[in-house]
């Protein structure tokens, strides 16, 4: 009987040369800071932009080092504090992987804050204006997660479903024996949801479109914002119901609820709130 599903082979170095690696993970990093570098040019070309396409290259060159050491440092204090806490130096092994969205929108933040003083436009007016850029970039980082078959889903028997090697044993993806057992149907109960491209979908296509579309007309200072907030929470949240929880950290409360929805909710709550609190107060449109 052959197996009713796909299975996971793709090599995550998208190049090698020599003792050279380029992962895939990390091409898809280079691809979201290029869309941002494009969309926000197209978006400073607005006459209510509150910087210049110069100027857009700047604030990425920093919000690089935002995502870079926030998401990293993210990783670490929310998901593997023990390992940190066991190996001071843990936190500088990045080829090793874990990155963090929630620490990564902290280092944004923190840019955003230094950089709405530095223009003089104000925080929530800069978010406005990044908000639209970040989703199709986050698609990337999620595809760049299902090529290195990482984060994957939890077990299910949709016809969609993806047999990944790793989750069944270390260095599964050159195992022949393992690819022998897969033709012939005998991995079929290990197959899973494909998780990383629901959150592609959902958290950077869908998203996308939502908070583009949105911020096309002037709106109340702060709403952009809100909504892409909002917006990811929600999506994330729903997206974890199909993801794999963390095996060193399970279910954090309710014996259902994840990290990364317990994360998310107060991200809802913020967004939301920011939703509220700039059409009971209008301010300047921008």
């Amino acid at each position: 009987m052959e197996s009713a599903f796909y299975f996971h082979r793709w090599d995550p170095a998208a190049l090698s040369i020599g003792g050279f690696e380029l992962y895939w993970y990390s091409l898809m990093y280079l691809v979201a800071f290029a869309q941002f570098w494009w969309l926000g040019r197209l978006r400073a070309s607005r006459p209510d932009s509150p910087m210049t396409p110069v100027q857009v290259g700047d604030i990425l060159f920093w919000g690089v080092l935002g995502v870079v050491i926030g998401g990293r440092l993210g990783y670490v204090v929310f998901y593997a504090l023990g390992d940190w806490l066991a190996d001071p130096l843990f936190v500088f092994y990045i080829r090793d992987g874990g990155m963090s969205f929630h620490g990564g929108l902290i280092g944004v933040l923190v840019v955003m804050v230094v950089w709405g003083r530095q223009l003089g436009c104000g925080f929530l007016r800069l978010g406005d204006f990044i908000a639209p850029l970040i989703p199709l970039g986050l698609a990337a980082g999620r595809f760049g997660n299902f090529i290195g078959g990482e984060l994957w889903g939890r077990q299910t028997d949709v016809p969609w479903a993806v047999i990944f090697p790793e989750s069944i044993q270390r260095g599964g993806r050159t195992s022949e024996a393992l690819y022998q057992s897969y033709l012939t149907g005998a991995l079929d109960e290990f197959a899973r949801h494909p998780s990383q491209l629901y959150q592609a979908l959902l958290e950077g296509v869908a998203l996308f479109v939502i908070v583009w579309l949105f911020s096309s007309r002037p709106r109340p200072v702060g709403a952009v914002g809100g909504v892409f907030l909002a917006g990811y929470g929600v999506f994330r949240f729903i997206a974890e119901f199909f993801r794999e929880p963390d095996a060193d950290i399970g279910f954090v409360a309710l014996e259902w609820m994840t990290m990364g929805q317990l994360l998310s909710l107060p991200m809802i709550a913020l967004g939301l709130g920011l939703v509220v609190f700039a059409y009971q107060r209008p301010t300047p449109k921008g």
